[in-house]
């Protein structure tokens, strides 16, 4: 606000009157127009970062999105079917009271529930390469994976195997079955039925665990997430974006759970 607008403004106004309300008056107008100023630049400021940050969320969706659906998804369903070979015969070696072999057997899962996955994913990684066996990222997190988590499937599967009647493995053997027969054909259907809640459980830890497996140099998931946050330094929004699909997998798996525990129960009433 000049002179000439507070002279147009107040034109029956002395000369005075007009300097004295100039003095009083301009300077705060002028702390208003610079406030107001500021304002506006701090929310354009802020506007500009919020979309910056929602483009960034979008690309980089895409960007964890790619590994987990070609790591993290084939290297969950590799290690899974490989723990469940593994849990079907260290369990049945359990159940038939195999002589040394059952103790071998309870020895491999003492072991293996007793150290931590991670101690055990370095010590195939690095530590065998010391004794001249060098391997693969993806092929070390399989074999790992697949060991570690064949030691907790193998307690769920015995427990499930002991959980069926003995009268339905006699009554296999007096029909003129083989001990193998009854098994396969009587025994483990109806194990399988009892044991395939925890066994969907497992799949879904599995599938947050293979997080572990960036510590091996392993590019799924949350190694691409890693990569990301160190060039754009927003830990807080890419983790819980990684999360989120993380969120997702399992949300799909325990959809498919659901699926087929309402199929068992479908044909067990049948």
């Amino acid at each position: 606000m000049t002179l000439d607008a507070i002279s147009f403004i107040c034109p029956f106004v002395s000369k005075k009157t007009q300097m004295t309300v100039r003095q009083l008056y301009l300077p705060k107008v002028r702390v208003s127009v610079a406030n107001a100023c500021n304002f506006a630049a701090q929310r354009i400021y802020e506007l500009t970062m919020d979309t910056a940050l929602f483009d960034l969320f979008v690309d980089s969706f895409w960007q964890i999105l790619l590994p987990g659906l070609t790591v993290t998804i084939p290297l969950t369903a590799i290690a899974f079917s490989g723990a469940l070979v593994i849990a079907v015969v260290v369990a049945l070696i359990q159940y038939a009271h195999v002589p040394v072999l059952k103790d071998l057997a309870r020895f491999y899962i003492w072991v293996t529930r007793g150290t931590p996955l991670l101690v055990q994913l370095f010590v195939v990684f690095y530590g065998l390469p010391h004794a001249g066996v060098l391997i693969n990222p993806f092929v070390a997190a399989v074999v790992v994976f697949a060991v570690n988590e064949g030691a907790y499937c193998a307690e769920t599967i015995r427990a499930a195997l002991e959980s069926v009647p003995a009268g339905q493995l006699e009554a296999g053997l007096c029909s003129g079955m083989s001990y193998l027969q009854t098994i396969a054909r009587i025994v483990l259907p109806q194990a399988f039925r009892t044991a395939f809640p925890t066994l969907g459980n497992s799949l879904i830890a599995m599938v947050k665990d293979t997080s572990l497996a960036a510590n091996i140099t392993v590019t799924e998931m949350f190694m691409t997430t890693q990569r990301i946050v160190a060039r754009t330094y927003e830990p807080l929004l890419l983790y819980v974006e990684v999360g989120l699909i993380y969120l997702i997998f399992c949300t799909v798996l325990t959809r498919l759970q659901s699926y087929g525990e309402k199929r068992l129960r479908t044909y067990v009433s049948r």
